[in-house]
């Protein structure tokens, strides 16, 4: 399938390449990196942007079969006898109600109520928690707010992969030699055994397929070997290791947001879309009392262009003024048109409008705002999106014929 004059996957060709040396580098690294490998930095760790591969093949044995990414999400350790009362402090979720062996997604939050981090906290044993991140400074925010809690926060040097895709299941059940099977529900989590090694995978992922999360356990790990097993138990199955590039276009087709750079502190959930992860019963956490004096609607909303792929950083206007800016974009293969997010600059009812893409004197290209996400955990399109491809004769959705 030709991609259309206008949508363009990410141009990598002038990206400049991270060389090994670092102590920041994945213990993976070495089992997969080559001359077209590209790295960037988040939460302190190395993590492959572009590994080389065809993007448009990767994304697709993603979404028909499984693939396997290295990412730098990075688990925190919290314990000790107050750990529910602190992390009730911090999180907008109750901590309390988490059984051992299950995690939840949920946000933290500045004084003024401003989304400060994400992420997802896994219940260990009674006392013991993970909270993995994808980025940010989230060490010395715990330390600032751990004053008279006994708790203990420490790092317990656990590298992250993830198995994505509708064939993950098989490869998870193989490696782990039956132990992960179709009873492990969503964000349920626990130890298992791949290769005689102890790792802790989770029901998890960032891409809105079926998926699982591996948490290595820093020095008992033989990172080589597990990465071996992984990748034997998935040739059966036509796993493939892909970079973050083919991640990015799923989870924006399912609607999941960055930290960082879709939502930051001037934002509070509500302006993000994420007032379900509040539990408003909550007798008090950091940004409850500010929380309560924000009544905002939701702020982000997702786009279709049909002639351009957006990227962070575009504005987007009615012809007169500027209402938003993108804050990321991408070529979807699914749509075979530009997809991404919009950051409004007021929350009013803007799904269903038609706006333009670049500066108010030079715009040639439109967009159609979608209502999130595109593309969900039912494998369902959008409603608002199918229509618009439909209304377009430009556009042909329906032949994937080699694409699969």
């Amino acid at each position: 399938m030709m991609t259309k004059p206008g949508l363009a996957l990410p141009n990598l060709a002038n990206a400049h390449p991270v060389y090994t040396g670092s102590n920041s580098l994945s213990p993976f690294h070495e089992c997969y990196a080559n001359r077209s490998t590209i790295l960037r930095l988040a939460a302190g760790r190395f993590f492959v942007h572009y590994n080389g591969e065809d993007i448009q093949q990767a994304y697709w044995a993603l979404r028909n079969r499984a693939a396997l990414f290295d990412v730098p999400e990075r688990p925190l350790e919290i314990s000790g006898p107050d750990v529910v009362e602190f992390l009730n402090r911090i999180f907008t979720r109750n901590s309390d109600k988490l059984k051992v062996g299950s995690g939840h997604y949920t946000l933290a939050c500045t004084h003024q109520g401003g989304l400060f981090m994400d992420g997802i906290l896994f219940r260990l044993d009674d006392k013991k928690y993970w909270f993995v991140h994808p980025d940010g400074d989230l060490d010395t925010w715990f330390l600032a707010h751990k004053h008279n809690y006994n708790v203990s926060i420490s790092d317990p040097q656990s590298r992250v992969l993830q198995l994505q895709g509708p064939k993950s299941l098989a490869v998870m059940n193989l490696a782990t030699n039956g132990g992960v099977d179709h009873r492990m529900g969503y964000f349920k989590a626990g130890f298992f055994t791949i290769g005689e090694q102890s790792v802790f995978i989770s029901r998890t992922g960032w891409t809105g397929e079926l998926g699982y999360e591996i948490y290595t356990l820093g020095q008992n790990t033989d990172y080589v070997r597990l990465w071996n097993e992984l990748i034997t138990s998935g040739k059966k199955y036509g796993m493939v290791f892909s970079s973050m590039q083919a991640m990015n276009i799923r989870r924006i087709e399912a609607g999941i947001l960055d930290s960082g750079s879709d939502f930051d502190t001037s934002m509070a959930p509500d302006e993000a879309g994420l007032r379900r992860f509040v539990d408003r019963d909550k007798k008090y956490f950091i940004g409850y009392e500010a929380l309560k004096k924000r009544n905002t609607g939701n702020r982000i909303h997702g786009m279709l262009a049909r002639s351009y792929t957006p990227k962070g950083g575009d504005f987007v206007h009615d012809g007169k003024n500027i209402v938003g800016y993108v804050t990321t974009g991408t070529y979807s293969p699914e749509f075979n048109a530009g997809i991404g997010y919009v950051r409004f600059n007021l929350a009013e009812d803007h799904i269903g409008n038609n706006y333009y893409i670049g500066n108010l004197d030079s715009s040639k290209h439109t967009c159609k705002i979608i209502a999130l996400p595109f593309y969900d955990k039912n494998k369902k399109k959008s409603k608002m999106a199918k229509l618009d491809l439909q209304e377009s004769i430009t556009l042909d959705i329906t032949n994937k014929t080699g694409m699969n």
